[in-house]
């Protein structure tokens, strides 16, 4: 009888973790797919705001590290040591937030794309609000890797005192490009079941995880 009860007790074990398998190998917390797939209809309508009212080949001033892109995060996951997908999400919301205010700032009050692009920078903020508080604080306060604690370190430097060769050159319509593909790439599980495309864009992300994880086998 105790040996019985033993082995329903192992089977309801087993069974609890299958059901759980999915959350635990996330690496997205569940409460972050609403603000981000709402973030992810705002961008949508990029290209109408951050190219049609625009001039032809309008570039702005950013740091080299803002133009964040999905090879950005394949190239950090092979050479970055000790990298955790949590490192990467934060170092995204740190890029975005820097390339909205970067391109709200030449915006006259009166442009037809500043409200958009407010709206989109509250919508960032709501959502990073939410990732906070998806972990527990400990997850905020351990050391960076040192390759991403100093790319935190340059774009939170004062500007005056960011070296010329710091600086890049970005069309608008580009820097949104790169701020969905890699929200797509970095918080995948919130659009595995989207449009094609972003699949694609998903699965091209996860190369480099691969890679990575074959070389340190």
């Amino acid at each position: 009888m105790v040996q019985r009860f033993t082995s329903v007790r192992l089977l309801g074990a087993l069974l609890g973790l299958l059901l759980f398998l999915p959350v635990l190998m996330a690496t997205t917390p569940p409460s972050m797919c609403t603000p981000l797939r709402t973030l992810d209809d705002n961008l949508s309508h990029r290209r109408r705001y951050m190219k049609h009212n625009f001039p032809v080949n309008y570039t702005i001033r950013v740091h080299h590290e803002e133009v964040f892109k999905q090879s950005s995060i394949r190239k950090m996951k092979l050479q970055v040591d000790n990298l955790e997908e949590v490192h990467l999400q934060r170092m995204w919301f740190l890029v975005n937030h820097g390339v909205l205010k970067k391109i709200i700032r030449v915006m006259p009050e009166r442009h037809p794309s500043r409200p958009y692009t407010t709206e989109l920078e509250r919508r960032l903020q709501d959502a990073e609000g939410v990732f906070v508080q998806s972990y527990p604080p400990e997850v905020f306060q351990q050391e960076l890797p040192d390759a991403i604690q100093d790319i935190w370190d340059c774009l939170t430097e004062e500007s005056d005192r960011v070296p010329e060769s710091r600086w890049r050159f970005a069309s608008p319509k580009s820097l949104l490009d790169n701020f969905c593909h890699t929200m797509h790439c970095l918080f995948s599980d919130c659009f595995a079941t989207t449009e094609t495309q972003n699949q694609l864009d998903s699965s091209h992300c996860q190369k480099g995880r691969k890679k990575a994880l074959g070389a340190n086998s």
